[in-house]
């Protein structure tokens, strides 16, 4: 295994959840306050559960994500 090229190959994936993550989230936030699903007050609870195919990894995490 090439180390070098794994290590990058981890960090653009890891780099691409991140950015269209946050994206996609801080949208549905907007949305959600603009239509009047949210006040801009609430601790929200978010969950992201990876896997990766080929060595049966599962990880899950959970934690609020707090609007104020």
């Amino acid at each position: 295994m090439n180390e070098d090229a794994f290590n990058m190959a981890l960090r653009k994936f890891l780099k691409e959840v991140g950015v269209t993550s946050q994206r996609e989230i801080e949208q549905a936030v907007r949305d959600a306050v603009a239509d009047g699903r949210l006040k801009g007050d609430e601790k929200l609870p978010a969950k992201v559960v990876l896997t990766v195919g080929g060595i049966d990894l599962e990880h899950v995490i959970e934690k609020d994500i707090s609007l104020e």
